[in-house]
């Protein structure tokens, strides 16, 4: 299968600068080398601690912020790849429809002077729909499609719960009918019930539409439940990449198993070995040597806290960037 996006050696880099010349002394490696691709229908999960990256990858993808290097490599709708990252912005905008977002809070997302149909319908008007009764009838539509009575098209945001707002946002994003949605912890400001609700929309959107979401998450719960494959991310590296039942059952990153140790289990009979990460996470703008992961692990040597791993093919389609991914036999759980 062709891939919708195919991201490589992605880099986001923030200088720092200091004294009265305001020199440049050093740099935030906030995004460093990560690579990845997202087939069409297909939910690639990015996860990780806060301030890992993950937000900037996915502002670097939608050329919201322009990366520092590498590639972002998108199929558009006529079947022609082009680098996002390098085009002019004049050229940018035809794409902005074929690639929408998803924000974290339903509340302040929502411009709450505007109704409900003027929300949905500015993507609309912006891209030339200027037939009002079209762009009345598209709205409607995609209320239906987010299970919201087209009753409410001419109410506030202020009228409506968190969960509606929400799927009021995921109606936007889909008004262009975009190939690729990034979804930026969509469901952490929600009530758990009405979490299940918004990933089981998105769940169902993906297989009538043929989505593919690139989801930014820290609950590997959810992710657990809405992903094909996972990605987790530490300093801005990738540092493993896997399909989701491999990742949760079989971890071969020691970060992994950690994160993996978090997850509540549903049975009180089961008590969870909690593995509790030693020290802060390390700074981007001064990583550690070697491995920037070997001050917090527990299986680190000498190797570890002096050579920078490589991102390499541990299984078919399971990828890990640790010396010892090979020899280790870390704790998982069950992605069922």
């Amino acid at each position: 299968m062709t891939p919708v996006l195919s991201v490589r050696s992605l880099r986001k880099y923030y200088p720092i600068h200091r004294g009265m010349l305001g020199r440049k002394v050093a740099e935030v490696r906030a995004v460093d080398d990560v690579s990845f691709t997202i087939d069409r229908g297909e939910t690639l999960s990015l996860v990780g601690e806060s301030g890992c990256g993950k937000t900037t990858t996915s502002r670097c993808i939608l050329r919201a912020i322009t990366p520092t290097g590498g590639e972002i490599r998108f199929r558009t709708e006529t079947g022609a790849e082009v680098d996002v990252a390098k085009l002019p912005r004049a050229e940018l905008r035809p794409l902005r429809r074929q690639m929408q977002m998803i924000f974290q809070d339903p509340f302040s997302s929502l411009n709450p002077r505007m109704t409900i149909a003027e929300i949905i319908g500015e993507p609309l008007l912006v891209n030339g729909m200027n037939d009002t009764g079209a762009r009345h009838d598209r709205v409607a539509e995609l209320l239906d499609l987010v299970h919201l009575p087209s009753a409410y098209l001419n109410r506030f945001p202020h009228a409506f719960s968190g969960g509606q707002r929400q799927r009021i946002g995921i109606a936007r994003a889909l008004a262009l009918s975009p190939s690729l949605i990034v979804a930026d912890e969509p469901v952490s400001a929600l009530d758990v019930s009405v979490q299940a609700q918004i990933v089981n929309l998105m769940l169902e959107l993906q297989d009538r539409l043929g989505i593919a979401y690139l989801f930014v998450a820290h609950d590997l719960s959810v992710v657990k439940h809405v992903s094909h494959r996972v990605a987790v991310m530490y300093v801005g590296k990738i540092v493993e990449i896997a399909p989701t039942h491999e990742l949760f059952a079989t971890p071969r990153h020691p970060y992994t198993e950690a994160l993996l140790s978090a997850v509540p289990v549903p049975d009180p009979r089961k008590r969870a070995s909690r593995i509790v990460l030693e020290g802060d996470v390390a700074d981007p703008s001064d990583p550690p040597p070697g491995c920037a992961f070997h001050p917090r692990c527990r299986y680190a040597t000498e190797h570890c806290r002096t050579a920078v791993p490589d991102l390499q093919e541990a299984a078919p389609g399971h990828w890990v960037r640790c010396h010892r991914a090979a020899e280790l036999n870390l704790q998982g759980v069950s992605a069922a």
